[in-house]
Parts: structure tokens; C-alpha cells; sequence
């Protein structure tokens, strides 16, 4: 029941560390798209990681360009603030590749233009909150996931 988890240029290790240990939890594969707000050694993407680090699936590419070219045939939905549709509307399926933007400022404008019809969004019911934290994020879309795909 595989889910594959993209993180495009992710800039917080802390962040990445607790996506990480979130992706071994729920048996799904971590993809990390450069570049990165961090060196993949710092330490504290290790121990927001703890010692489960080693254990992951995890892919790297040197770039946007580098991760479409290889993933060009695979079912992808992004994740966005912009997005129209609800995350629980998302239509999930074994394999599929949920993909979030960096934490400052999200996914790149043209992924936004290109991809419209699968971009999806988790709600927010307060005007004070532009956005959630990219690992509050990330566990809310893969928990429900495997719960449709159970």
C-alpha cells in the first residue's frame, strides 16, 4: 500500500527529518527534489529523523527537470493552498505521488498552472492561517490515503 511522498526543494531539515520517519511509519517511499535549504547531513534532519534515517526509501534528484523525466508516466496530485478540491476528494491509488512545494513559498507557479486539474488542497476554517506545516501536512494527506486505500 505504497504512497510516494515528494518534497520539492524542502528548506527545513527538521521538517524533512519528521517527513522522513512519517514516510517508514506509513510504508511510503520519500522523493527529494533539489535544491535543499540544508546539507542531507545535518544533524538536525538526522535526529528530527531519530535513528530510522537509514531505514527509508528514499530518492533524490538534482532538480524539478530531473524528477519529471523520470516520473513523467506516474500518477501525481500536488498539493497547494490554491488547490479547489479537498484532499479527501483526491481519488487515491497504490503508488501515487502526493507532492508538496517548499515551505516558504509552496509549489513553483508553473507546476501551479500546468497541473491545475490535480491540485488539491487541505481546508483551512480560520482567516488567520495562511497554511499548515509541510509535516502536519504531508501526515494529514497520507493518513487519508491509506484510510481509502484500506
Amino acid at each position: 500500500m505504497a504512497l510516494n511522498i515528494v518534497l520539492i526543494e524542502p528548506e527545513i531539515p527538521n521538517n524533512t527529518g519528521n517527513i522522513g520517519r512519517l514516510s517508514l511509519a506509513s510504508g511510503s517511499n520519500l522523493h527529494l527534489v533539489k535544491p535543499f535549504g540544508f546539507e542531507i547531513s545535518d544533524a538536525r534532519l538526522k535526529r528530527a529523523g531519530l535513528d530510522y534515517w537509514q531505514h527509508l526509501s528514499v530518492t533524490i534528484y538534482e532538480n524539478i527537470e530531473d524528477f519529471f523525466s523520470k516520473n513523467n508516466d506516474k500518477n501525481m496530485v500536488f498539493l497547494s493552498s490554491h488547490g479547489n478540491s479537498e484532499h479527501w476528494s483526491i481519488d487515491f491509488e497504490e503508488e501515487m505521488f502526493l507532492v508538496f512545494g517548499k515551505e516558504s513559498v509552496g509549489l513553483p507557479k508553473n507546476i501551479l498552472e500546468k497541473y491545475s486539474d490535480k491540485l488539491y488542497k487541505i481546508p483551512l476554517y480560520s482567516k488567520q492561517v495562511r497554511s499548515l506545516n509541510i509535516a502536519n501536512s504531508v501526515g494529514i494527506v497520507v493518513y487519508e490515503g491509506l484510510k481509502q486505500l484500506s
